[in-house]
């Protein structure tokens, strides 16, 4: 089968593999029926992730069908969609226990899928602990409208919940690409008093604008300025840092009101600096780390319900022969892309 593969920094190509087989009792085989292409993606290929294992087929964010599952996988069966849930965890261990899962200390736990073991740009996944890995799509969902349930949703929803957003609140929200607008819909779902996001690509603020209407919206140039304006106690109440660069890491903590929450949810390709002795008395409160992922039923129930729709994210379909050329759209940004789906 195709498998688009992590040959080298710097390098993927679309080679051809075996197909997957179950090698443990937990473990589930899902035919991919849609995926997507992640930023996380782009920090593999670049080197940006070293825990990334050379070899290993991408990709993180996918639906699909169940084919097979190990004798102990209780909660799916073949035949049933399921989203796959960006972590691997075994749900027994200390930080799985509460509710930690980012920091599962299995072998496997954590971002494994697409990362450490072959991932989802292919035809066939094997998913460790599917028993956690795996929840079932509600008829009513389409495989479009959960493609992002287990990775950027995910990570939106955790960062609001997180972030302890309340009514009276200014949330400020950096960066307005993928994980940010999840971020923006999982903040909005907490009905803040208002929400701002700050972005520098002027198709990305227009898209806010046209399908949030009720979103304040501002470039970096302008941020602090904006939030001193639009917020009730000298600067957002809530900061939730997605952009991932050098300046909205400063950004964040600029624009955040004294005593305020910073959540960083962005991955950066290189250390960030805090100038404590500038930031002395500010008294922030930082909540930073990967995705804990234990909410995608729950997600899935309010995108059935209507209150969360992601499917306007996808600009761009393409097919796995064609992904290389997928690849080149998203990290260009061209042609006004947000998010690529690929079927296999």
């Amino acid at each position: 089968m195709l498998a688009y593969t992590y040959v080298e920094p710097g390098k993927f190509e679309l080679l051809d593999k075996p197909e997957p087989i179950l090698s443990g009792d937990q473990d589930a085989i899902v035919e991919v029926t849609l995926a997507s292409i992640c930023t996380s993606d782009l920090h593999i290929k670049h080197g940006s992730v070293p825990r990334a294992v050379p070899g290993i087929t991408v990709g993180h964010e996918m639906v699909g069908v169940v084919q097979q599952v190990g004798p102990r996988v209780t909660t799916v069966r073949p035949g049933d969609r399921v989203a796959v849930n960006v972590e691997t965890f075994c749900g027994t261990c200390f930080f799985c226990q509460h509710g930690y899962v980012n920091n599962c200390t299995d072998p496997n736990g954590g971002w494994a899928l697409g990362c450490r073991i072959d991932g989802g740009q292919t035809k066939l996944v094997r998913v460790p602990y599917a028993d956690q890995g795996l929840t079932r799509i509600p008829d009513s969902v389409t495989d479009r409208q959960a493609l992002f349930v287990g990775d950027i949703l995910a990570t939106g929803f955790w960062a609001a919940r997180i972030s302890e957003i309340t009514p009276d609140d200014t949330v400020l929200i950096l960066g307005a690409g993928p994980t940010g607008i999840c971020t923006l819909l999982c903040a909005l779902l907490r009905q803040p008093k208002r929400v701002i996001v700050c972005e520098k690509d002027l198709q990305r603020l227009q898209f806010v604008r046209t399908h949030y209407p009720q979103v304040l919206t501002v470039t970096p140039d302008e941020v602090q300025t904006f939030v001193l304006a639009h917020s009730d106690h000298g600067g957002a109440d809530v900061v939730l840092e997605v952009a991932g660069t050098e300046q909205s890491f400063q950004l964040a903590w600029q624009c955040a009101r004294p005593n305020a929450i910073v959540t960083v949810v962005a991955l950066y390709d290189s250390p960030q600096v805090l100038p404590l002795p500038q930031m002395y008395g500010k008294n922030l409160i930082f909540k930073t780390g990967g995705v804990d992922g234990c909410d995608c039923a729950e997600i899935l129930r309010l995108i059935a319900e209507g209150k969360l729709d992601t499917t306007p994210l996808i600009t761009h379909t393409f097919p796995l022969c064609d992904i290389a050329q997928a690849y080149e759209l998203f990290e260009r940004r061209s042609d006004g892309v947000i998010k690529i789906a690929v079927q296999p």
